[in-house]
């Protein structure tokens, strides 16, 4: 059955504008964006999430034809940002780049979480797999994985071991490390990652997991001991750093990688979260972007809100079990 062209775009104008009036947005979604957009990181500025979110923002405001403000709202394990844009209303000015504890494993670690990261989070764009480096002072005498494991065993009690807040993965990962080694090593959480590499290069604490982009430079010096990456396979800046599942620890927790993304308050209308999500594609394929992403360490994602959507349904009975494994519950 064929359609005569007008006919068909005239009908389907009208199921559009039906459709958008029944949402009450008809008028806004033509006029989106109309004032500065607001990105909200639950995190400290100088970490690896704001330094992103600095680099997409400057990119995406020239598509949007906005201005991108980046609000800091660090504490609680991306709890207090993450809750901020849950709260807000959902009308495509208030967006989260935030990480996979606060869009997808808080929700098994916390008894109280003051918003469920499914009900009231719209997934718009996984930007980037994020696997980090395992890295000591130079004071521990372990420099691969294996070595590593030896070392926290024999030194039982005695490592303090860093993250950047309860449930992100450098405290789970760490917390499996120490349970299936019986090593009792303690979890110092700290506000944001800057100052957690701050303490493991002054030596309060003696390992910890952290991204390419804080320990590079400290890892070029000689100021940290790279023992292995996380995820799947090698980064490309950090080429002759092994992963740890090439050096034989394969668990599951040593192999899954963080990840970090773009959501929306829920109920924003979905033409919004598409749009935003074609800029941050736009944004992330730019040659300069790309390689900015690379050399922090991160994988970049080609994405969009449904393949967001169904890697976070693959990915979350993975991260359960791991929050299960680690024992980690919070009020």
């Amino acid at each position: 059955m064929h359609f005569h062209p007008l006919m068909s775009r005239r009908t389907w104008l009208g199921a559009a504008a039906l459709a958008a009036a029944c949402t009450g947005t008809t008028a806004f979604a033509q006029a989106y964006p109309n004032k500065p957009i607001k990105i909200v990181v639950p995190f400290a500025a100088g970490g690896a999430t704001d330094v992103l979110a600095r680099v997409l923002a400057e990119k995406m405001a020239v598509g949007l034809g906005q201005p991108m403000v980046i609000d800091n709202k660090s504490g609680a394990a991306g709890i207090i940002g993450t809750d901020a844009v849950a709260k807000a209303a959902p009308d495509g000015y208030t967006l989260l780049l935030g990480l996979s504890n606060s869009m997808l494993t808080n929700q098994f670690l916390y008894t109280k979480l003051p918003y469920s990261p499914e009900k009231d989070i719209a997934p718009i764009y996984q930007i980037a797999i994020a696997p980090l480096v395992l890295v000591a002072h130079p004071s521990v005498t372990a420099s691969t994985g294996p070595e590593l494991l030896k070392y926290v065993v024999a030194n039982k009690g005695k490592v303090a071991y860093g993250s950047y807040g309860t449930g992100a993965y450098p405290h789970l990962a760490g917390a499996y490390m120490s349970l299936t080694q019986n090593a009792d090593m303690s979890h110092v959480a700290y506000r944001g990652e800057a100052p957690m590499v701050q303490d493991l290069l002054g030596g309060q604490i003696q390992i910890a997991f952290a991204s390419a982009l804080q320990v590079k430079p400290h890892i070029e010096a000689g100021k940290l001991k790279a023992i292995g990456v996380s995820g799947e396979r090698r980064m490309g800046t950090l080429p002759n750093v092994p992963s740890l599942a090439e050096q034989g620890l394969n668990d599951e927790a040593y192999r899954v990688a963080g990840w970090l993304a773009f959501g929306a308050p829920a109920g924003t209308p979905p033409a919004i979260l598409e749009r935003i999500a074609d800029e941050v594609r736009k944004a992330t394929q730019l040659p300069d972007v790309a390689q900015r992403i690379a050399a922090m360490g991160f994988d970049v994602q080609n994405s969009s809100p449904a393949l967001f959507s169904a890697a976070i349904a693959k990915e979350r009975p993975v991260w359960e079990r791991l929050i299960k494994a680690s024992g980690a519950k919070l009020d």
